[in-house]
């Protein structure tokens, strides 16, 4: 039965993992831009604002992007204190004003110091580690280091620590590490490998999943992450994430075999 479910999802990644994907999904946002900082701000930022209605998502992104002056790391790294006031009516669903106003702050003190955002995952992780979830780990404390951080913004940055799935992160992370050579996802980032990924589950991806029997855990928890990517890993070794875009791609259009 594996074989064949192989088959059909491997099939199903050639059909969804292709620019006309790009259009109607939250990651055409970072698609605008073509500088490394540009990408990697406007990427998480629009990634974890990525629950709802894609459409509006996207909507929210572009006044993300409006909000910044259409080039977000010249806006991160040089804006003045008064120049924040214009994020005070920013909101997307349970994300408030306060959470963009700390995200901005991050940004602003990350990049005084830092070149690329990737320098925050990978200093807990190393070519042999199995999974990134270290990695998550690791960014969790890192973002919430800030003085006078406020409690309500870290449920907008998930940890497995807590048990989450951390979808968004883990999508973030698939869009900035998975081979730019399909035109969708970015290969920006060469110290993390594919292999290491692990699954974005959503609820798309969760309900195929379930369907073909590569979830058995009854949580959509971080257990359920880890045992879903195992399984997907016996399919691709280097690259099991690619199945994301065959899962959600189902999962969204609501039609799938039962083997």
């Amino acid at each position: 039965m594996h074989h064949n479910i192989k088959q059909f999802l491997d099939e199903c990644v050639e059909n969804y993992e292709r620019p006309a994907f790009i259009q109607d999904d939250p990651i055409s946002i970072p698609h605008r831009f073509s500088r490394l900082q540009d990408i990697e701000i406007i990427a998480f930022w629009v990634s974890m604002l990525a629950w709802g209605k894609r459409k509006t998502i996207i909507q929210k992104s572009m006044q993300l992007i409006d909000l910044m002056d259409n080039t977000p790391y010249d806006f991160i790294k040089n804006h003045q204190e008064k120049d924040r006031k214009r994020f005070l009516n920013f909101k997307h669903r349970t994300f408030q004003p306060l959470d963009a106003l700390y995200f901005v702050r991050f940004f602003h003190t990350y990049y005084q110091n830092n070149d690329s955002l990737e320098t925050a995952f990978v200093t807990s992780i190393l070519p042999t580690s199995p999974t990134i979830e270290a990695s998550l780990l690791n960014f969790n404390k890192l973002f919430f280091s800030l003085e006078d951080c406020p409690d309500r913004t870290r449920k907008h940055v998930s940890s497995p620590v807590t048990g989450s799935a951390c979808k968004r992160l883990n999508m973030f992370l698939r869009w900035m590490v998975r081979s730019a050579d399909k035109g969708v996802d970015f290969g920006l980032w060469k110290n993390i490998q594919p292999a290491q990924l692990l699954m974005p589950l959503d609820v798309h991806v969760e309900r195929v999943a379930r369907r073909f029997q590569l979830l058995t855990r009854d949580k959509a928890d971080f257990k359920a992450v880890l045992e879903l990517t195992a399984n997907l890993r016996q399919f691709d070794p280097n690259d099991p994430v690619k199945y994301d875009f065959a899962l959600f791609g189902l999962g969204v259009n609501d039609s799938f075999p039962t083997f």
